[in-house]
């Protein structure tokens, strides 16, 4: 269970992950022990998994960004799963409910790269239905 400490402790990471214990425990207006003691038990306790790096637009290699909604039939979610996170232009998925039961977060080195990923997803045994959108312009967050 998460307290506004732990909150306010992971939205700063959000911000900068590299923030420093000092720098943390200032923020938060504890010690530097509280502060590395929070952060560890996060860690420790799979709430925070990791830390990443997030590039400028112009960083990013990928030329074409997408989120692809993807049904799945009857009982093959774990099967699709498992073959979507073996493609590595996938950057994340994520289980959801409603209309559609997976969506995966692509970055393709080109639109022939991405059109070939959206064969190969479309042909995994499972999969019933699926709708991308390619992402434009960032407005919030990301890159």
């Amino acid at each position: 269970m998460l307290d506004d400490l732990d909150r306010r402790l992971i939205a700063l990471l959000r911000t900068d992950a590299r923030l420093p214990i000092a720098k943390l425990a200032a923020a938060l207006g504890v010690t530097r022990a509280t502060a590395r003691a929070r952060l560890e038990r996060l860690v420790a306790s799979g709430v925070i998994q990791g830390f990443t790096v997030v590039l400028r637009a112009e960083g990013v290699s990928a030329e074409v960004r997408a989120i692809t909604l993807v049904e799945v039939d009857g009982r093959h979610a774990e099967a699709v799963i498992r073959r979507l996170a073996g493609l590595p232009e996938i950057r994340a998925l994520h289980t959801t409910n409603g209309r559609w039961d997976i969506v995966a977060e692509i970055e393709a080195p080109s639109l022939a790269a991405f059109d070939a990923l959206l064969r190969t997803i479309r042909q995994i045994e499972g999969i019933a239905n699926s709708e991308t959108s390619l992402l434009l312009a960032a407005r919030k967050g990301g890159a």
